[in-house]
């Protein structure tokens, strides 16, 4: 742990972290000017825009459904705007590939094949001091041609020919996570604006002059607002590098079930800057369990393996997008294929392999451009489909979807949803929470759990249900109250199941998991708490703030 006396200032910036190698040609002089005008010139309105959503969320929990937003009425009637046209690199995304930004997964996923790589700062990446700067590193050094590298047991990782390597769209930190490692006048600077600014900064010119450009993924926003915000940003950050307005890019992940009721107007926001919308399932369900979480029985959602892409309310959702996005001259990207093939297993492969090859038929048949993979393996897989449905066309942006017609009564028509509660739900909910969140503190933020990858957002899920289930005295298949005393029990009972390990993070998983699910309060994101009490350097609590107003 750092005392106050080895902190040290650049820039107006406080840097409270142990420092790690090479972190100086991250943060530069220069690098932390910029990143500190961008924080100035937007923490107040980021502050504001998060107590408007801990607002919005209240106004839900008392029985306020969401609706198409009246005042924006004019924006959605307009037939005549569109975003801007696709950025070079951005005209074909018919499989990306996800993870995090080690070392290892920024070569696998270069290597892989896929159109474009979601280098992912967010849900996949545990936030510790070492994994922001390195993850910098990482992609400066991957533009640089200058990281592969050899293990010690021999085995080689080197980047393909250039012409070979995917796009790289970056994926900073949602709005509602802190670097506590960086203050100014001694206040975190949003997570987002140092992964974005630091990458920004050190890349824009370069990936210029390679013919593409800084590009992003933004996640976790809640409605128009946010959008304009991330626009604004966007418009300072060209101004002050002196690059070109509209030269970055950006595509909104759909991952909240407010957003999902101003996709165009998000569009909008972002227009010359804006490449597309993704759909987020896994936040997207999350997002749902936890606006309508004390709406009763109407709004409680059957075990996480059954809430597929097929059932009604997320039929709405996919099928509203595509038409908003092409509407738009947008691109539609899937969701994720979280199968993680095993290479031991055959049958459970093939059986995997189609499970995501219908997936992504039905996706490639709606309409999307593209979609997501989180496994090397599984990009013939997507590109197979992709290609049998595009040709020789780079896209379906002339797949207008004037077929479907909007409809916000639909995106939360879960009364429809078919499915069971089950006791082996809730046990499944329990061990993947509780493993996730032990690799998550050890500083890996995506890891295959019975044969799927699990993020945080997955993670989010199987808590945020257990959290239901118990507050709505939900009953599984069999007939059972669902209790915090027998989910407590079971916990105990799958706790001694787990394989431990010198060096596991268990204990401290558990009490994180039981923090977030069996309290009577429901903390907005199980991350938040786990940053503050275990990654950062001057452990501590979250602050009420922060654990509410997210």
């Amino acid at each position: 742990m750092n005392s106050f006396t080895d902190n040290f200032t650049i820039n107006g910036i406080t840097l409270t972290a142990q420092p790690i190698c090479r972190q100086g040609e991250v943060l530069t002089p220069d690098a932390l000017e910029f990143v500190g005008k961008l924080h100035r010139a937007t923490a107040e309105r980021r502050q504001e825009l998060m107590q408007a959503r801990h607002a919005r969320r209240n106004a839900i929990s008392s029985g306020q459904d969401p609706r198409f937003l009246p005042q924006t009425e004019a924006i959605r009637n307009d037939p005549s705007w569109r975003v801007a046209p696709p950025a070079p690199g951005l005209e074909d995304r018919r499989v990306e590939i996800t993870g995090p930004v080690d070392k290892k997964m920024t070569i696998n996923a270069l290597n892989s094949g896929a159109k474009v790589w979601l280098a992912d700062m967010e849900d996949s990446s545990t936030p510790t001091w070492r994994n922001v700067i390195q993850g910098q590193l990482n992609l400066t050094d991957a533009l640089e041609r200058r990281i592969d590298f050899t293990t010690p047991e021999g085995k080689e990782y080197k980047l393909k020919a250039a012409e070979d390597l995917p796009t790289i769209v970056v994926r900073p930190r949602g709005w509602h996570l802190p670097e506590k490692h960086m203050l100014i006048d001694g206040k975190p600077i949003a997570g987002g604006i140092v992964d974005f600014g630091l990458y920004f900064f050190h890349n824009a010119r370069r990936l210029l002059a390679q013919g593409k450009g800084p590009y992003f993924y933004l996640p976790k926003i809640e409605n128009h607002l946010e959008a304009r915000l991330w626009n604004d940003i966007f418009i300072l950050a060209q101004d002050l590098l002196g690059i070109p307005q509209g030269t970055i890019r950006a595509t909104v992940l759909i991952e909240t079930i407010t957003a999902a009721f101003e996709m165009e107007e998000i569009l909008y926001e972002l227009r010359d800057h804006a490449s597309g919308l993704n759909a987020g399932r896994w936040d997207y369900i999350f997002s749902l369990i936890k606006n309508f979480r004390t709406r009763g029985p109407r709004f409680v959602l059957p075990d996480r393996g059954q809430v597929t892409m097929t059932q009604p309310f997320m039929r709405a959702y996919t099928e509203q997008l595509v038409r908003a996005c092409h509407r738009r001259g947008a691109m539609a990207i899937g969701g994720m294929a979280a199968a993680v093939p095993n290479r031991k297993d055959e049958a459970a492969n093939t059986a995997s392999f189609e499970k995501v090859r219908a997936d992504k038929t039905r996706e490639a048949n709606d309409g999307f451009d593209g979609s997501w993979v989180a496994h090397p393996d599984l990009v013939p897989v997507c590109r197979e489909v992709f290609d049998s449905v595009l040709g020789e066309a780079p896209n379906q942006l002339t797949k207008s979807r004037e077929d479907v017609t909007p409809d916000d009564r639909a995106l939360i028509d879960i009364a429809s949803t078919q499915g069971t509660i089950t006791e082996a739900g809730i046990r499944q909910n329990i061990e993947v929470g509780i493993r996730y969140i032990e690799s998550w503190l050890r500083g890996n933020g995506a890891v295959a759990i019975h044969n799927l990858m699990e993020d945080a957002a997955t993670a989010e899920i199987s808590r945020s249900q257990l959290w239901q289930w118990i507050h709505s005295h939900a009953i599984t298949e069999h007939g059972d109250i669902i209790s915090r005393e027998w989910v407590q029990d079971m916990l105990d009972e799958e706790f001694a199941r787990l394989e431990r390990f010198d060096g596991d993070r268990f204990a401290d998983a558990r009490s994180i998991f039981e923090e977030v699910t069996l309290t009577e309060e429901f903390p907005t994101f199980l991350t938040i708490p786990a940053y503050a009490r275990y990654l950062t350097e001057a452990r501590e609590e979250a602050t009420a703030e922060e654990l509410v107003a997210a």
